[in-house]
């Protein structure tokens, strides 16, 4: 993905966590992405989504007041064009199917977290 294109390429970022909030802001806005908020649960992360219509969600699914799996859902229906990525300290496989039964584009460790994984995500998508 070229840089030009992740300079347009806006993203919500929601994480019950301010220092993982802060280093995903951080890693992609150093690499062109425009991150356009952060949110700290779900209800944030839909209020937020559902204003602002960011490209792309980086998403946790261990939030306070709900699972990311149900806001990626409610993102989904929503809009079918934004690309949802979840994120977690824990191995997908530790959530079963729920990953897949979410709609999110992908899942992605926190510990694998990169711009470029990001890119190859949301190529083609937006």
């Amino acid at each position: 993905m070229c840089d030009d294109l992740r300079a347009a390429v806006t993203v919500l970022v929601v994480d019950d966590h301010p220092s993982f909030r802060r280093f995903a802001r951080e890693l992609l806005e150093a690499d062109g992405f425009v991150v356009v908020a952060e949110a700290a649960d779900g209800a944030s992360a839909v209020a937020a989504a559902q204003a602002l219509r960011p490209d792309v969600v980086l998403l946790d699914v261990l939030l306070p007041d709900t699972s990311g799996f149900e806001v990626a859902e409610r993102l989904r229906s929503d809009s079918s064009d934004t690309v949802v990525v979840l994120t977690s300290s824990r191995s997908a496989d530790d959530f079963g199917d729920a990953p897949a039964r979410s709609g999110a584009r992908a899942f992605i460790a926190k510990a694998d977290l990169t711009a470029t994984a990001v890119a190859e995500l949301v190529e083609g998508a937006v």
